[in-house]
């Protein structure tokens, strides 16, 4: 088996990597994946063609699927503000997101970061999406989760979320496994070293750098208790930074995961049977649970969280009730509970929480594939009221350009 080092971003940011012929240091054999792009080596010298002073700009959306879409646009010199950026359109029929005889849907940039496959003054840019009357697209949550903390800044809510995920093949089966069969029982491979027990770990290596270079902000990875299934957490963030720096973290997955020939996937419950599920553990802490005394306000959101639990499991991803069975630290979907250390709770409460009673609470329902602004945004709404509905006027129309 040849054995490689974890693939280098070079300075173009792009993972200057070859799959033909190769195996993994951790047993993948990616020789057989189906990377549907072009040689590499040749790629790299238009890489590194100056651009001119011009600078591209990747705008990312949420699409009416729970899925990304992207595309550039040529900007005539480097921004450091979205309020810099024009708004822009894209056919919202082809997206899930509007009808064909009206299919203009307008992104609106909400948050920039640094571009880390093409490095640079280059740039991701995160945006909202809208419709021709100027009112949020109906997939557009962000929006809501937006109003929703900046109504309650002075609670100042801090997130972590805990996103898990599956690595498959390109016959949607997972990387690593014996083909048309089953690895050995789960037990050895949460957090765990050496070959046969992770897999793919380049892959989360690479996507990782790319984070931080982003300036995501990612506080750490491990691998998970299925194999070929990994967790990176982003966090803690104020508000809808959150949601933000979540999403943008996904992008860079599929994004690095396209080099490789990965398919990444958010299902809940990716394997039937004796195999773990994968969630989106929620971290949650406002202003008065990190005083002194805390504690009783954890107790008081416990008891608003039970009253809603029908209303959150909505919002909480799905096909989440083939994750939330009782079972593989997971609470029943139709009941609520909570405790300190339990991992089989609805909301957890870690115990050195527990112990200087004050800090923040783990809510584990949420699955995979869940949308953070909602997660977020319910929450919110659930521990300190909703607001109004809000009135849009549709003689102001968006005015974006194709």
């Amino acid at each position: 088996m040849v054995r490689i080092a974890p693939p280098p971003f070079n300075a173009t940011g792009r993972i200057n990597y070859r799959l033909k012929h190769l195996k993994c240091e951790f047993g993948t054999d990616y020789s057989e994946s189906k990377k549907l792009t072009t040689d590499d080596g040749q790629l790299m010298k238009y890489m590194k063609l100056d651009q001119k002073g011009s600078v591209l700009a990747e705008y990312v959306w949420i699409d009416g699927t729970n899925g990304l879409r992207s595309k550039t646009k040529t900007l005539p010199k480097a921004v450091k503000s979205v309020d810099e950026l024009s708004e822009w359109n894209f056919d919202g029929s082809s997206c899930g997101q509007a009808a064909g005889d009206n299919s203009d849907v307008y992104l609106r940039p909400c948050a920039l970061f640094p571009d880390p496959f093409r490095g640079g003054d280059n740039i991701l840019v995160l945006c909202e999406t809208w419709d021709w009357d100027g009112s949020p697209n109906k997939f557009n949550y962000r929006h809501e989760a937006a109003r929703l903390m900046e109504a309650n800044a002075k609670r100042q809510p801090w997130f972590g979320l805990e996103q898990e995920y599956t690595l498959f093949g390109p016959d949607n089966w997972p990387y690593g496994w014996p083909k048309n069969g089953f690895p050995a029982p789960q037990g050895p491979y949460y957090c765990g070293v050496g070959t046969n027990r992770v897999f793919c770990r380049d892959v989360v290596e690479a996507h990782y750098k790319a984070c931080l270079y982003a300036g995501i902000n990612i506080s750490g990875v491990n691998a998970e208790v299925m194999p070929a299934q990994w967790e990176f957490q982003v966090g803690p963030c104020e508000g809808i930074e959150l949601g933000d720096h979540l999403w943008m973290a996904r992008f860079l997955l599929h994004r690095v995961a396209e080099e490789f020939g990965i398919v990444i996937t958010f299902q809940p419950k990716p394997i039937k049977g004796d195999w773990n599920g994968t969630g989106l553990h929620t971290n949650v802490s406002t202003a008065e649970m990190r005083e002194e005394g805390g504690m009783k306000h954890i107790e008081a959101a416990m008891e608003k969280l039970e009253k809603r639990n029908v209303e959150h499991i909505e919002v909480y991803g799905e096909g989440n009730r083939d994750r939330m069975t009782g079972e593989h630290e997971t609470a029943n979907i139709d009941s609520f509970s909570w405790g300190v250390a339990n991992r089989g709770a609805s909301v957890r409460v870690p115990r050195q929480c527990a112990a200087a009673g004050k800090g923040y609470f783990e809510d584990r329902r949420p699955a995979s594939n869940a949308d953070p602004y909602q997660i977020t945004g319910i929450m919110m709404e659930t521990l300190f009221g909703g607001l109004p509905g809000e009135t849009f006027d549709s003689s102001e129309k968006s005015k974006g350009k194709e």
